[in-house]
């Protein structure tokens, strides 16, 4: 698609204004550069001014691309745009008006983490053992009933069993201990603007005003939350676009409800409904076969999406013996892509259900030197290092943030004990005052000599950067602070490969803020550790490195690759066997699946394994896929792979089986119609005929101009190209 021209239904869709929109955006079809063409209209054709224009999405990532797009369609980079995240949107309201709720406007974000870490204390307070219910699943629980906009109070009076009372006491508990704290869990970012409006009706209509016109893009991934806010901002002036595709709504277990797309009609009655239908992406192959899965669900709205890029290739199946098995067939497909059509490794992702599949895949990477990055392992923010010198960001910012003490009172080491900080608790619990504040003074708790001295430092060191945060840029505020408190001269002293590894990335956070600052000179230290807090981590993704993407599918959503491979698809693994008994879930899946094969430019491969271990002993045997069945028959070619490597146990290590693997291609006798070989003399050709075995065997090989010619195996040393 030329970049100054929009299709037919695009130019429609774009140029439609004054009543609500409807954009079925179908994958591959363009629906970014709708919404952002669309946003360049509404600005030069002054139906509204760029600050009247509220556009959200889902990842940082995403909305940094539309922005950039925007303001080079506008040619104007000095437009301010509200283009961010729910959360980032959310998160700069609340800091505009959280003081009406009690909170004070420089409240930190817990990450998954640090709400954890607040329930195991609310559970230590409140006695309720971690035998009894372990606090991640209390975690999760909470999360579940916030995004049904339940309170504690009422998921209580819906509590049946003991287990769940005692969540809900937990949940009670753990509110008040978040804004004791002056902390805000991700799912507090989207339910206090709702409490805003709901109490104070003029800062509704502050924002109702002062957002004139709502692009929502996604939005088949809304939640009841995210739509109760747009419809409260939009509801006033019905200016709103949405744009979304029901067939990759895949995160209803975190909340996000199909039927805000497919009843947007309902909502904003008199809505125009556009569909967008010509995909851009991938080949006719690839959206055939996908169609014909996903029209297997019965909630969805009826598409026909027609492929730009041509007809293309049959989606390869392989079927293997097991997981390891099914990695050496990836990587035998993946280097005869790289040596035919020259690819670079770069245009491969391997997606799978669960990322306790990535291992086998891993090994095989690794074993065959090719290089490659998972998304979705421990990311940058969350590694322990990183995770300290944030603490003492977020504890300089918030002294009430009693998470972030816990963690860092004692780090570097200064012999500060969990004896000490009891004793800490005990005396801000008896004086009412912050366990912050009590730290002033310890010869009140009894603690004398070194510690006393040590907590004394610590106090005044987090005070004094404190009231620094308005003196000092946040670049200069955190490398002064990482000298006093000598986090670097720590790692250094431990000389071990791990400790350079951890300064290192002490010092890639400084390099962090830096580039921060140096995109928003006027930012405040709070804003860097805001935007830590909203990172996922696809936005760390780095697409310019030459390497294998290895994620799960849910990870994939959004992105394109020239081939991907799906891989583990038996049922019982991808559907999961949870949802094979539930209509809904199960629907859910096979949009998932849908979203993994739409990933695809050029190329699909589907593998699945007939045993398959799991947790490293059961033996597991699969049936291909219910997926893959639905697929015709003649959109599939089926790959035939006999692994060339052997196994052998040569021993155990510590209770594990050592493994042997040689590859072991035979000479003879080991080629078949259709594979692709290697001649020293006439390059890469096709074999078309085979007759006789053995050292008698004879090949019709096509090369790569048209050539053809007959060989005797013997003498001709052809390779498989693997």
């Amino acid at each position: 698609m030329a970049n100054n021209t929009l299709n037919k239904v695009q130019k429609k869709a774009v140029q439609a204004v004054g009543n609500p929109v409807l954009i079925f955006a179908g994958a591959g079809s363009g629906k970014t550069r709708v919404l952002t063409h669309k946003i360049a209209h509404l600005i030069q054709q002054k139906y509204f001014k760029p600050e009247e224009i509220l556009a959200v999405t889902f990842t940082n990532k995403a909305a940094e691309e539309m922005s950039k797009r925007v303001l080079a369609l506008i040619r104007n980079k000095n437009v301010p745009l509200n283009i961010g995240t729910f959360h980032s949107i959310c998160s700069r309201l609340l800091r505009q008006e959280i003081h009406r709720l009690g909170f004070s406007k420089d409240f930190v974000i817990y990450d998954v983490q640090n709400q954890v870490a607040l329930i195991r204390l609310v559970m230590d307070e409140i006695n309720v053992s971690r035998t009894f219910v372990d606090p991640r699943t209390v975690s999760n629980r909470i999360s579940y009933y916030k995004n049904k906009l339940l309170s504690a109070q009422d998921a209580t009076r819906s509590a049946r069993t003991i287990l769940e009372k005692t969540i809900c006491d937990i949940y009670k508990h753990y509110q008040t201990a978040l804004q004791k704290n002056n902390a805000l869990d991700f799912d507090d970012l989207l339910l206090f603007p709702l409490e805003l409006f709901e109490k104070f009706p003029k800062v509704l209509q502050k924002y109702q005003e002062k957002w004139k016109y709502v692009l929502v893009d996604e939005y088949q991934d809304t939640n009841r939350p995210q739509f109760l806010f747009i419809n409260a901002i939009a509801s006033n002036h019905n200016q709103i676009c949405v744009v979304g595709d029901d067939d990759q709504s895949i995160y209803g277990w975190r909340g996000a409800d199909i039927r805000n797309i497919l009843n947007f009609e309902k909502s904003f009655p008199g809505c125009e409904i556009f569909k967008l239908e010509q995909n851009y992406r991938s080949t006719q192959q690839i959206l055939n076969a996908a169609s014909a899965v996903v029209n297997n669900n019965e909630d969805r709205a009826l598409k026909n999406l027609k492929a730009m890029n041509g007809a293309g290739d049959k989606l390869g199946l392989l079927e293997t013996n097991d997981e390891m098995e099914e990695a050496d067939a990836l990587i035998s497909v993946l280097e005869k892509e790289i040596k035919m059509n020259k690819r670079t490794f770069s245009d491969f992702a391997v997606l799978y259900r669960t990322n306790v599949q990535s291992r086998a895949l891993e090994d095989s990477l690794r074993r065959n030197g090719i290089p490659y990055k998972i998304i979705g392992g421990i990311r940058f923010y969350e590694r322990k290092e990183v995770k300290d010198l944030l603490a003492y960001l977020q504890l300089i910012v918030n002294k009430r943030d009693t998470i972030a003490l816990r963690r860092v009172v004692n780090f570097p080491p200064r012999g500060i004990g969990l004896k000490t900080v009891d004793k800490c608790v005990q005396e801000a619990k008896k004086s009412k005052k912050e366990l912050f504040d009590v730290l002033a003074d310890p010869s009140k708790m009894n603690i004398r000599g070194k510690q006393a001295d040590e907590l004394h430092t610590f106090h005044e060191i987090i005070s004094k950067y404190h009231d620094l945060l308005d003196k000092l840029n946040a670049g200069e505020l955190v490398r002064t602070l990482v000298d006093e408190i000598g986090i670097l001269k720590h790692y250094k002293k431990q000389d071990t490969l791990e400790d350079m590894e951890r300064m290192n990335n002490i010092n890639e956070i400084l390099n962090s803020v830096d580039e921060f600052m140096a995109r928003n000179p006027e930012a405040m230290l709070t804003d860097f550790l805001e935007e830590v807090s909203l990172l996922t981590g696809i936005d760390h993704w780095n697409d310019q490195e030459n390497r294998v993407t290895l994620m799960t599918v849910h990870s994939a959503k959004g992105l394109e690759f020239p081939v991907v491979f799906l891989t583990g698809l038996e049922d019982g693994l991808f559907p999961l066997y949870n949802s094979l008994q539930d209509k809904q879930e199960l629907e859910e899946e096979r949009r998932l699946f849908y979203v993994g094969l739409t990933r695809a430019k050029q190329n699909v491969f589907l593998l699945y394994a007939s045993n398959r271990r799991r947790a490293g002993v059961e033996q597991y045997y699969g049936l291909v896929s219910r997926f893959v069945r639905e697929i015709p028959e003649d959109h599939l070619e089926n790959i035939n792979f006999s692994s060339a490597m052997t196994r052998k146990v040569i021993g155990s290590d510590r209770g594990h089986a050592k493994m042997e693997v040689k590859r072991t291609v035979t000479v003879f006798d080991d080629f078949r119609v259709g594979d692709m070989v290697e001649h020293a003399i006439f390059g890469i050709g096709k074999i078309m005929a085979l007759s006789g075995s053995g050292e008698n065997q004879r090949v019709g090989v096509v090369f790569k101009d048209g050539l053809k010619k007959k060989l005797i195996v013997k003498f001709a040393k052809l390779k498989k190209v693997y």
